[in-house]
């Protein structure tokens, strides 16, 4: 059995309850999904005032979830900001992974060059300095916003997805990539359906993170 607690930054029980179904339908068979988010904090992250906000109320549930004798054998901070990730890796010794990390792990496993499609402008520079401090930045052809503010991911009636859509063939013919990165968790259940149109493989942050997970603890993989 593998044991994964999501940590949805955001207060938006919704879009965690969208994330933990994102990830169920990719976990292996054995593996348990928890997914929660602090009760108070900013709605969204959308750039890095956002992400200060949400740090304290983050930082609350990883310690309250983490005390001695938890059940788990890996987390996931499931926003595509990777908001705290560092600091939150050297305070445990399970695996602590970030959906955006692991999404661009995945995409250079599966092309030489991706492009990252995400919510509004203000995002973009925390994912380029994200990419940059990881060791990316020579693989990543562009990150690219559509406009589409996170909470109309939610919202059914809203346009989100074929703007997101749009903006994914865009950067397939500008930015010549061969895989598309969806650079927020509200969007994991369109990576599906994107691959099979566009006939490239399209990553989804909260299942590459899933995946990696699997992997990490079945391998015996630890921080100690």
């Amino acid at each position: 059995m593998v044991r994964i607690l999501i940590i949805n930054p955001n207060s938006t029980a919704s879009m965690t309850s969208s994330i933990a179904e994102a990830a169920e339908k990719i976990a292996a068979p054995g593996t348990v999904i928890t997914a929660t988010n602090p009760a108070d904090g900013p709605a969204s992250i959308q750039g890095p005032q956002d992400g200060d906000d949400a740090w304290p109320g983050l930082l609350r549930v990883f310690e309250d979830r983490l005390a001695p004798g938890h059940p788990y054998d890996a987390v996931i901070i499931a926003c595509f900001d990777d908001t705290g990730l560092l600091d939150l890796k050297s305070r445990t010794s399970i695996p602590v992974l970030g959906i955006g990390e692991a999404a661009f792990h995945a995409a250079m496993m599966l092309g030489g060059k991706f492009s990252v499609v995400t919510t509004l402008a203000v995002s973009v520079p925390v994912i380029e300095d994200n990419i940059e401090r990881y060791g990316f930045s020579d693989r990543c052809a562009k990150v690219r916003a559509s406009g589409v503010p996170v909470l109309d991911l939610e919202d059914e009636g809203s346009k989100a997805e074929t703007t997101i859509r749009n903006e994914a063939k865009v950067a397939i013919q500008e930015d010549q990539c061969d895989v598309v990165v969806l650079g927020c968790a509200g969007m994991a259940d369109l990576a599906a359906s994107m691959t099979q149109a566009f006939n490239l493989p399209v990553i989804d942050g909260v299942a590459a993170a899933v995946g990696f997970c699997e992997g990490l603890v079945r391998m015996g993989i630890s921080n100690e």
